[in-house]
């Protein structure tokens, strides 16, 4: 296989939740790969940041929890450049009590986040993802969490901040990730037959900005020893949207630096 299959020339890669810490930089990475990137994002500002539109790039403003607001955007799309040849399902959201114990979690924001981080994946898939079935030939890609796969050690979190806040793992980000891994599986067996690859891609712990005591906590976790950074998950979302990945289908690249490996 030669270095070209790695390569996205003369293909429309569609990446939700592009402005935000790892969509910033896929979006990136894939349009330097030769790719034309369709940016979703419900956020103005963010869309904005990744710089304008031009002959690789076209921004999106959508809610992927709104079946209308996404078919608008794919219609957008089919205008501009024709149907995508392959999806990144990245898009994710919090809540004002994201952090809020497992004990008083409230259900209006259960039922939000899980209407974002699953459901926004599933009417993604079924707007995008429908006509690659239909033309015989298209690659899915969700981003999940290691704690889709693993419990969070709770006990790293002792000490632990982001932009000045404590933190945790809450249930319904691992909820939503695990059930986002069986929709992957899922997809991956309903649609193989024609034509359609669709993959998971687990992220480990990315730096953006947690305090020295999380860094230093989660990375005596990892084998590796460190954070990853969000360039480590877009080479390889660059892969599974490439020709590189052709026969693989329903896997789950981990990159988590070894963290699941203990």
């Amino acid at each position: 296989m030669s270095d070209d299959a790695f390569k996205l020339h003369g293909k429309t890669v569609v990446v939700t939740g592009a402005g935000g810490i790892i969509g910033c930089v896929v979006v990136k990475t894939l349009r330097q790969a030769g790719a034309r990137v369709f940016a979703i994002d419900r956020d103005f500002a963010a869309l904005a940041s990744l710089g304008g539109d031009d002959e690789s790039l076209a921004t999106c403003a959508a809610d992927v929890s709104n079946a209308e607001s996404l078919r608008d955007a794919h219609r957008t799309l089919v205008d501009r450049w024709g149907e995508a040849h392959a999806l990144l399902n990245n898009a994710a959201t919090k809540t004002d009590n994201f952090f809020e114990p497992f004990e008083t979690f409230p259900l209006a924001d259960w039922n939000h986040i899980m209407g974002v981080n699953l459901t926004g994946a599933m009417l993604t898939s079924q707007v995008f993802g429908a006509p690659m079935a239909s033309r015989g030939s298209g690659s899915i890609v969700n981003t999940l969490s290691i704690y889709g796969i693993v419990g969070p050690d709770q006990g790293i979190y002792e000490g632990s901040e982001y932009l000045g806040r404590k933190i945790n793992t809450p249930a319904i980000y691992s909820a939503s990730k695990a059930g986002l891994w069986g929709l992957t599986k899922y997809l991956a067996t309903y649609w193989g037959h024609r034509g359609v690859r669709v993959n998971a891609i687990t992220p480990g712990g990315v730096f953006s900005g947690q305090n020295e005591t999380f860094v230093r906590n989660y990375s005596a976790k990892v084998p590796l020893g460190h954070m990853a950074g969000a360039d480590d998950m877009a080479h390889g979302v660059q892969y599974l949207c490439s020709d590189a990945s052709r026969y693989v289908t329903g896997h789950n690249l981990v990159v988590d630096g070894g963290w699941t490996a203990w």
